[in-house]
This record gives structure tokens, C-alpha cells and sequence, in this order.
């Protein structure tokens, strides 16, 4: 028996500031066991998706009361070395607040090197080392520090762009969405969710069909979560076989959903 009714793969972007049309920030729908297809954005004279715009049309999907799974391609926490650092609690709606009171990537006209450099907010404040690796990234075999900035195949300008944007579906939303698994490693029935995804781990697994990479990654997961839910396999995803001792690590990291 499937757990959701449908299933979003978006493929995040860093890119230019949260109101600007970006090529990279691509977004796929399926429901129920349709193919997944893409969402344009909504009519204006932007061609592709704002950040802001993603954030706002997930709002007002997730407010239904349809079990979705939505899949988001950048870091939901940060290393446990980030928190001890700063003195953070280990809790992961405080590390949202702190992170966006230094890192105000939501704001409008906001590029993330605005802040890298010094130029707002506080973010020198809350730097992290290129080197430290949370420990679903050490499960991985490519998977790159969310502190690992300028280089081929990173996510950390995705992932310093859509943190804020986690905090505000958290807080928008008109339903409660379970941010897995910070909100518990068990979804309960008929809820919706928002988990990490790594689209590398599955974009082989599906013919790209004249897609380019970024819709291909956002195609991928959206069919992977699909496929996973609907073969009664994403359980054994949702529960990967961690130690108590890394579980509570996880718990306050996060985990890519699919590393197991």
C-alpha cells in the first residue's frame, strides 16, 4: 500500500538572488502512477523558477491535505561540528533561526557571495571548514561538504540559499509538513514530507529523454521517490541501519533519503 498520492523532485539552485529566474532550479510532479512531469513556473516574464516562487507554490501544495513526498536537492543541516563550534543547542528549528539571523539569503536582491564576503548580514560569523562532512556524506562515495563552496558538484550555494526557505515552509505552511527526519525517522499516515535527496545516487537509473542535467535530476527523483514508494521500498529508506550513537548524530545533521 503506497504511503503518498504524490511526489515532487526539485533540483535547487544558489544562483543570483531569491527573486531572480534561474535555469538551474528545476521542478517535476507525479501523481499517483504518472510519469512525472515539469511544473513551469507561474506566468510572468521570468522564464524559469525564483526561489521565492518554488517556496511559495510548495506552500500552498503541501496545505492540501494529499499525502505528498517532496525531495529537495541541497543540505537540510550542518556537519555536528558546526553546532559544537558556535555553541549551538542541538535542535534543528534553533539551527534554522541562528542560520538565518546570519545568513539572510531570503532577503530580497541577496547574493550568497554578498554575504560570503562580508558585505551583509553576519555570515563571518558562522563559517564552516571545506573539510568536514556530515555523516550521510560519509556514506556517500561523491557527495561534497555543504561548506565546499566554488568547485564542480557542490550544493553549498544550494544549500546556503534554500535553508531560510526550509524555516519558511515550516512556518507558512496552513498543514504541519514533517521535515524528516528532524521531525522523526517515522512518517505518520497521511502527512506530507520534506527530505534531503542527493539526485547522482539514482539519475543513471532513468533515460534522460532530451532532458538536460537539471531536469533530469529533478525527473529522477520525482521517479525515484515514486517508484520507492509505490514498490514498498522507501521504508527501508526512511529507516536506514544506523547505530544508536549515529542516529543521534543524524538527528541533528539530517540524512540524504536513498543512503543506506
Amino acid at each position: 500500500m503506497t504511503q503518498f498520492a504524490r511526489y515532487i523532485g526539485i533540483d535547487y539552485s544558489g544562483a543570483v538572488t531569491p527573486e531572480s529566474s534561474c535555469k538551474g532550479l528545476r521542478v517535476y510532479f507525479a501523481e499517483g502512477s504518472g510519469d512525472p512531469d515539469p511544473v513551469p513556473p507561474p506566468p510572468s516574464p521570468r522564464w524559469y523558477w525564483t526561489r521565492r516562487g518554488v517556496a511559495e507554490w510548495l506552500c500552498n501544495e503541501l496545505g492540501s491535505d494529499i499525502p505528498t513526498i517532496v525531495g529537495i536537492d541541497h543540505g537540510f543541516s550542518f556537519p555536528i561540528e558546526y553546532f559544537d563550534k558556535y555553541g549551538l543547542p542541538r535542535d534543528w528549528q534553533s539551527f534554522l533561526l541562528d542560520f538565518q539571523k546570519h545568513w539572510p539569503t531570503h532577503e530580497p536582491h541577496t547574493y550568497i557571495d554578498f554575504i560570503r564576503h562580508g558585505n551583509m548580514g553576519d555570515g563571518l560569523n558562522r563559517m564552516g571548514e571545506s573539510t568536514w562532512l556530515r555523516l550521510t556524506e560519509r556514506w556517500t562515495a561523491t557527495a561534497k561538504s555543504v561548506f565546499m563552496f566554488d568547485v564542480q558538484g557542490s550544493v553549498a550555494k544550494s544549500t546556503f540559499a534554500g535553508l531560510p526557505w526550509l524555516l519558511y515552509l515550516r512556518n507558512w505552511c496552513k498543514r504541519p509538513i514533517h521535515f524528516w527526519p528532524f521531525d522523526g525517522w517515522e512518517i505518520p499516515s497521511g502527512t506530507s514530507v520534506v527530505a534531503e535527496v542527493y539526485p547522482a545516487l539514482w539519475m543513471r537509473r532513468f533515460k534522460k529523454d532530451g532532458r538536460d542535467g537539471d531536469e533530469h535530476a529533478a525527473y529522477a527523483t520525482a521517479a525515484w521517490l515514486q517508484r520507492a514508494d509505490r514498490n514498498d521500498s522507501l521504508g527501508n529508506y526512511l529507516s536506514p541501519p544506523l547505530t544508536p550513537e549515529e542516529r543521534q548524530v543524524a538527528d541533528i545533521e539530517g540524512w540524504i533519503l536513498g543512503v543506506v
